[in-house]
C-alpha cells in the first residue's frame, strides 16, 4: 500500500522542485552552484507549523533520492515568551528527521515598515544568511495556495498593480515554494497521516495582524458569498497576473534603453508615446536605479512621476523615497539622489 494521498503530494511537490534543482545545478558555470565537487545542499525554512513540518519531512524523505544534501533553518523572532527553547526544540525535530546541517537562529525585529514585514524582513535575512554560510543552493518555503489567495488580497488592498496581485512567485532566487498549488488542508492532513506534531503560531490567529484577519475574516466571508472556489479563483489570479506584469516588465526594460540619452535623462516625448502600463514600469525603474528603495516606492509616487511626463506644468521636481528626486528639465525627465 503507498502512502496516503495527502503525503504523496506532497512528497511529488518537493520531488519537482528537486528535480529542477539538479538541472538547474548541471547548467550552472563552476561555482555558481553552491560548493563545488559536493552534493547540492537544499534547505527547508521551517517554523514547526504544520506547513513547514511537511515540508521538512518531504524534504528529508525525497532528498535520499536523488544527489542532494538536505538540510533546514528555524527562525527565532523573539516575540513570544518561550521562543527560543520552541527554536530549539523544532531545530531537535529536524536533526531526527535526518536533516543535516540544521540552524536555529535568532534575529531581533526592529518593528520598522510594521510587525509583520518587519518579522518578515528580520527572517529572510537570516535564511540569506544561513544559505552563503553553508553554501546552499536552494531553499524551500513551505507557503500554499491558501497563502497565495490571503496575498492577492493583500495586493488588491493595497492597490498597487498588477505585479502585487501576481502574489508570490514559485522560484525567486535561492527561494522555491513547492506547495503554492496546493491547499493547506492537504498540507495539514499529510501532516496527520504522518503523526507529525506541529506548532499552531498563535500570532496566525491574532487579529491585531492584517494577514490573520484576511484568513480568518476576509476569506471566509468572500466564500461565504462568492462560492467555495474563492481561493483557487484568487491563486489563479496571481498567476495570470505574474503571467502579464513579467511581459511588461520585459517591455519596459526594452523601453528604457530607448528613452535614456547619454546623461541619464529620459525624453519626455517618447515616454509620452509609450502604453501607461509600460511608461510607469520605466519610471520606477529609473527611480529605483537612482536609489530610491523598491519597497518603499509606491503608486502614487509613480503616478506623481508620472505626471511630470503627461500633465506638465512647470512643477518642482518630486522628493522620493530614499533621498530621490525626480525632476523635468528641458524636455528630458531625471532622478537623482539628494
Amino acid at each position: 500500500m503507498g502512502p496516503h494521498p495527502a503525503v504523496a503530494a506532497i512528497r511529488l511537490a518537493v520531488r519537482r522542485v528537486l528535480h529542477h534543482v539538479l538541472d538547474e545545478v548541471a547548467l550552472a558555470p563552476d561555482g555558481l552552484s553552491g560548493s563545488p565537487g559536493r552534493a547540492p545542499l537544499v534547505l527547508a525554512a521551517c517554523s514547526g507549523g504544520a506547513d513547514s513540518m511537511a515540508l521538512a519531512t518531504a524534504l528529508a524523505f525525497e532528498a535520499r533520492k536523488f544527489n542532494i544534501r538536505a538540510g533546514a533553518v528555524t527562525v527565532d523572532h523573539g516575540l513570544q515568551a518561550g521562543s527560543t527553547a520552541r527554536a530549539l526544540e523544532v531545530a531537535a525535530r529536524l536533526r531526527e528527521l535526518g536533516l543535516s546541517p540544521v540552524d536555529a537562529v535568532g534575529v531581533t525585529v526592529d518593528g520598522r515598515g510594521g510587525p509583520e514585514a518587519a518579522a518578515r524582513d528580520a527572517r529572510y535575512a537570516a535564511l540569506d544568511a544561513a544559505a552563503q554560510t553553508h553554501g546552499a543552493t536552494a531553499v524551500l518555503l513551505g507557503h500554499t495556495r491558501d497563502d497565495q489567495a490571503e496575498t492577492v488580497l493583500l495586493g488588491l488592498a493595497r492597490g498597487s498593480g498588477t505585479r502585487s496581485l501576481s502574489g508570490m512567485a514559485a522560484v525567486n532566487g535561492r527561494y522555491r515554494r513547492p506547495f503554492l498549488l496546493l491547499d493547506r488542508d492537504t498540507v495539514r492532513t499529510a501532516c496527520l497521516a504522518q503523526g507529525i506534531d506541529v506548532w499552531e503560531d498563535p500570532h496566525n490567529a491574532d487579529s491585531a495582524y492584517t494577514r490573520s484577519r484576511v484568513r480568518h475574516e476576509a476569506l471566509p466571508v468572500l466564500e461565504k458569498s462568492l462560492g467555495k472556489g474563492i481561493v483557487e479563483a484568487l491563486a489563479r489570479t496571481a498567476q495570470l497576473s505574474r503571467d502579464d506584469a513579467d511581459a511588461l516588465d520585459q517591455w519596459a526594460a526594452t523601453a528604457e534603453r530607448d528613452v535614456v540619452d547619454g546623461e541619464g535623462g529620459l525624453d519626455t516625448h517618447r515616454l509620452y508615446a509609450l502604453p501607461a502600463a509600460v511608461r510607469r514600469r520605466v519610471l520606477r525603474r529609473a527611480a529605483i536605479g537612482a536609489g530610491a528603495p523598491a519597497g518603499s516606492l509606491f503608486a502614487r509616487h509613480i503616478e506623481e512621476a508620472d505626471r511630470l511626463v503627461t500633465d506638465w506644468r512647470g512643477q518642482k521636481p518630486l522628493n522620493l523615497p530614499g533621498g530621490v528626486t525626480a525632476g523635468r528639465r528641458g524636455g528630458r525627465l531625471f532622478f537623482q539622489a539628494l
